[in-house]
């Protein structure tokens, strides 16, 4: 799960990146999208993490 929050999260710089640059107007949102799921994600693997027996 936690190579998935990283995938989320470069998506959701590089699709900040063209949307703050002005590149593509819908990516914006996208972003924020993704770096929510992305937040979401990564609370989620903290609190089922690998545990040790």
């Amino acid at each position: 799960m936690l190579r998935w929050t990283v995938a989320f999260i470069i998506l959701a710089i590089i699709a900040g990146i063209f949307g703050f640059g002005g590149i593509a107007a819908g990516a914006a949102s996208i972003a924020k999208i993704l770096f929510f799921i992305f937040i979401v994600l990564f609370i989620i693997s903290l609190i089922t993490g690998r545990k040790k027996l």
